[in-house]
């Protein structure tokens, strides 16, 4: 049985009420069954409550480009994405939801102009379509940006299956070539260890 994320929040909140409602029972009457009974229907929820599927992004040593700060902006619109994940999946406050999202596409776009600043200094012949590439991406997370304010929460699920998938692809394709170019080219923008 498939439950929504805030049906499941509903959920959590009736349980907390139900175990509460224990306690005070517990104190009030001397008998133990009067507080079992409403500790019952909350256990019976419980699994539902578990069933949570929280998506998370690993960071693995092989996204890493070499270029520091590119790195550590790749890390951290892991991290972002980590946090718009998390915000969708509990669906419990629209504004750390909303909040998340408008922090992920702010980082983006800056990540995408520092990205294309590094490649045009070093006259990398494909910045036009890694350019284009960032172009479309952003076109497309605006596009649910949009659908997300008309729809609410259940168009999220888009959004996040894009970003996770179109991350790591664009990191582990596009990045390393671009990366692999100012390898050859010896720039001076990788970490000596």
């Amino acid at each position: 049985m498939s439950v929504s994320n805030k049906t499941k929040s509903a959920l959590f909140y009736v349980v907390i009420l139900l175990m509460s409602c224990a306690i005070v029972l517990a104190f009030v009457f001397p008998s133990p069954l009067v507080a079992v009974l409403p500790v019952a229907p909350a256990l019976m929820l419980m699994p539902m409550l578990r069933q949570k599927h929280i998506r998370q992004i690993k960071w693995s040593n092989d996204y890493n480009l070499g270029i520091d700060y590119i790195d550590e902006d790749h890390k951290k619109l892991v991290h972002l994405l980590n946090q718009f994940s998390i915000a969708y999946d509990y669906a419990q406050c629209e504004e750390f939801e909303r909040d998340a999202l408008h922090e992920l596409v702010r980082y983006t776009k800056y990540h995408f102009r520092r990205e294309e600043a590094l490649m045009e200094e070093y006259g990398y012949p494909n910045l036009e379509a890694h350019k284009e590439e960032h172009k479309a991406m952003i076109d497309a997370v605006d596009g649910y940006v949009k659908i997300y304010q008309e729809q609410g929460h259940e168009s999220l699920k888009q959004v996040t299956n894009l970003l996770e998938f179109w991350l790591i692809n664009h990191i582990k394709e596009a990045d390393k070539e671009y990366s692999n170019y100012l390898e050859r080219l010896g720039a001076d923008v990788f970490d000596i260890d």
